[in-house]
């Protein structure tokens, strides 16, 4: 996403404004479309576990919505979206932890505090109960290229976090342990392995 470093004449900010209104989540996404996760992304991975998730949150981006409701400029319908208590933005972010029950690539211990990012489509409020296949990456590493046409991409906002792996523009790699997609994850990394 392209920054605006200096903002002069007043038809600037109305660009800016709008160019701010699409890191909103909900109906508008930062990608044009949803592509299927490629599953030998998970090579990129550092660490994959077997596990429940536990404590799920949504972190909300409280800075960045003071930043914009202190605008003069902001549009009514703006203004009304930044101050909904309801309304998701693209800095949002979701924080759990993992209580660990097998771990199929790197290092875990027993219970792992991460963040997850889904810049590009918004986090679900919850989670359903369960064990999930989560592959993670630490903030840093390589991560997965861009699998559609767009993406908007927001650093790690937790930079000592692992943080859920998922290609821009894809789906995070969070399988319900029985998924097709998580048996495959397994045997890729299994080949990988041996």
């Amino acid at each position: 996403m392209q920054q605006i470093t200096k903002v002069r004449p007043l038809r600037h900010w109305s660009a800016a404004l709008a160019a701010l209104a699409t890191m909103v989540a909900g109906p508008a996404h930062a990608c044009r479309m949803t592509v299927a996760p490629t599953l030998e992304d998970v090579r990129y991975a550092d660490v994959v576990v077997i596990g429940r998730i536990d404590k799920y949150r949504i972190i909300r981006d409280e800075s960045s919505r003071r930043r914009m409701l202190l605008s003069p400029h902001l549009s009514p319908d703006m203004r009304k979206m930044y101050a909904d208590p309801k309304q998701g933005l693209l800095s949002d972010y979701a924080h759990f932890d993992i209580q660990v029950d097998e771990v199929l690539l790197g290092k875990a211990g027993a219970r792992i505090s991460v963040t997850w990012d889904n810049s590009t489509f918004g986090e679900p409020d919850r989670m359903a109960p369960g064990q999930y296949l989560i592959a993670l990456r630490r903030p840093g590493s390589l991560s997965p290229p861009l699998r559609g046409p767009s993406a908007t991409i927001i650093p790690s906002p937790d930079r000592n976090a692992l943080t859920i792996l998922q290609a821009p523009c894809s789906s995070a790699f969070i399988f319900n342990v029985d998924s097709d997609q998580a048996r495959a994850i397994r045997k890729i990394l299994y080949a990988r392995a041996h």
